[in-house]
């Protein structure tokens, strides 16, 4: 049974049986009969239905933010905004699917010689809880358009967002099995990664899930792409804006309650702004509220599980005791739900706790740094490789970004996935790509064509 629990209550909300053996044959099968016929569907044809699904979230969105709130926490008013960044991931792809995978003419010995971008087949995509509408279209919207079908293993803590995203196809008409929900238990993956009529794996999770998916889908000879976790730097120097720095810094550290892969994680702030940019930054997160995630007004929610909750507070206190010192917040609350509140730990220093491992909280962690130097190297002295920040000019930030060593980098901005730009790690934050033009490419065949003649000289 895939058991959803109020992360703000405590007390089950929705249980749902899982998949029996059988129940999961007839879904692959269906995948690979709907992908036969998909794959022969014009761009047109397949993004007039990616259209209707996109148009169909939009219209219910009063009904699917509210699943997310349940099941795992979010704030409302984070929750409407996923679903619709979720149905803009399914618009963008209909819109430019097509332009992406056109053929690409390369020029050699042949009369006409050319590359064309194929589908392979169903494709598996295993997520996490903490963005399940998001996540679930940043997978499975280039899949169908490049022509391939899409089975979701959802986190079994989301079954209700998993069957939600499922009825949005169904309701608009996909064809049979195109998309399918898997209700499983994460174990029982396995065996799915495994089946021949599965040709490509998308994983979204932790380093060491992503370890293990590789090495499946490796002896399977089957592509994957891998999201893991991160320990994002936001470098502030002391040229940088600080005002707009620690508002932008404050969002990106407390979305989702801290629960992003992609957050602000480590605050490395150039020594002679520190105690300014700390005062702001506490500031900033003290004045945000804690509570109810189903009411408009709070920012921050519960955390998804309790077992999350003792993990972060285990970090936290272990930071201080080596040293870090709490500015705010720090310590769990009495009471229902996995609540825990917004925190700041200042001073910290390489091999910390807080700098070694990444805190998914509401955690803001602030080191100390000489100079743009010194603030470079503590950036990229980590295993993970996802995303990372500069806060200062434009031009000596854009000049930082090659030495940074992570998959994206934002200059005075908010870090953040969207479908017109790749989005993906290196490191143990993973590997290959999603989104933008890059990350439809990830599971098509890219086919060699020749015509001859050999043409003449």
């Amino acid at each position: 049974m895939l058991t959803a629990v109020n992360p703000a209550t405590g007390e089950t909300v929705r249980e749902v049986a899982q998949d029996t053996d059988e129940g999961v044959e007839t879904k692959l099968a269906a995948s690979q009969s709907a992908y036969h016929d998909w794959k022969g569907k014009t761009f047109a044809e397949r993004a007039e239905l990616l259209r209707a699904v996109a148009k169909y979230m939009r219209d219910n969105v009063e009904t699917l933010a509210p699943l997310m709130t349940e099941e795992m926490g979010k704030p409302i008013k984070e929750a409407r905004g996923e679903v619709n960044k979720a149905a803009w991931c399914a618009e963008h792809y209909a819109d430019h699917a097509e332009g992406y995978l056109t053929r690409q003419v390369l020029e050699s010995d042949a009369t006409l010689s050319y590359v064309q971008h194929l589908p392979i087949g169903p494709v598996l995509g295993i997520l996490p809880w903490n963005a399940p509408f998001w996540l679930a279209f940043r997978f499975c919207a280039p899949a169908l358009m490049a022509g391939n079908s899409a089975l979701l293993k959802h986190d079994p803590h989301v079954p209700g967002c998993a069957l939600a995203i499922e009825k949005c196809f169904r309701d608009v008409g996909a064809p049979e099995g195109l998309f399918q929900a898997l209700m499983l238990e994460t174990p029982r993956v396995e065996a799915v990664m495994r089946d021949k009529r599965v040709r490509g794996i998308s994983f979204t999770g932790s380093a060491r899930g992503g370890a293990k998916v590789a090495e499946i889908a490796g002896s399977e000879i089957k592509p994957v792409v891998l999201e893991l976790g991160g320990s994002d730097p936001a470098i502030v120097l002391a040229d940088a804006d600080l005002e707009t720095a620690a508002e932008t810094i404050k969002t990106s550290r407390i979305i989702n309650a801290g629960q992003s892969c992609i957050a602000a994680k480590r605050i490395i702030v150039e020594d002679s702004v520190y105690d300014r940019m700390a005062g702001l930054m506490t500031e900033k997160l003290g004045a945000l509220k804690v509570g109810n995630p189903a009411l408009d007004e709070t920012d921050v929610g519960p955390l998804a599980r309790q077992d999350l909750r003792a993990e972060v507070a285990r970090q936290v206190k272990s930071t201080i005791s080596e040293g870090g010192k709490c500015l705010l917040g720090g310590e769990t609350p009495e009471g229902d739900g996995f609540f825990y509140p917004v925190t700041l730990l200042g001073d910290v220093k390489p091999g910390m706790t807080a700098f070694v491992e990444e805190t998914f909280g509401p955690v803001g962690v602030l080191i100390r740094a000489k100079d743009e130097a010194h603030a470079l190297e503590m950036a990229n002295d980590t295993e993970y490789g996802l995303a990372a920040a500069v806060w200062t000019s434009r031009e000596r930030g854009e000049e930082m970004t090659s030495r940074i060593e992570a998959g994206q980098v934002s200059v005075n901005g908010i870090v953040k996935t969207d479908p017109r730009l790749p989005s993906g790690g290196i490191k143990t934050s993973g590997l290959g790509r999603e989104l933008g033009p890059h990350g439809i490419m990830e599971f098509v065949n890219a086919q060699q064509v020749w015509i001859g003649p050999v043409k003449d000289g």
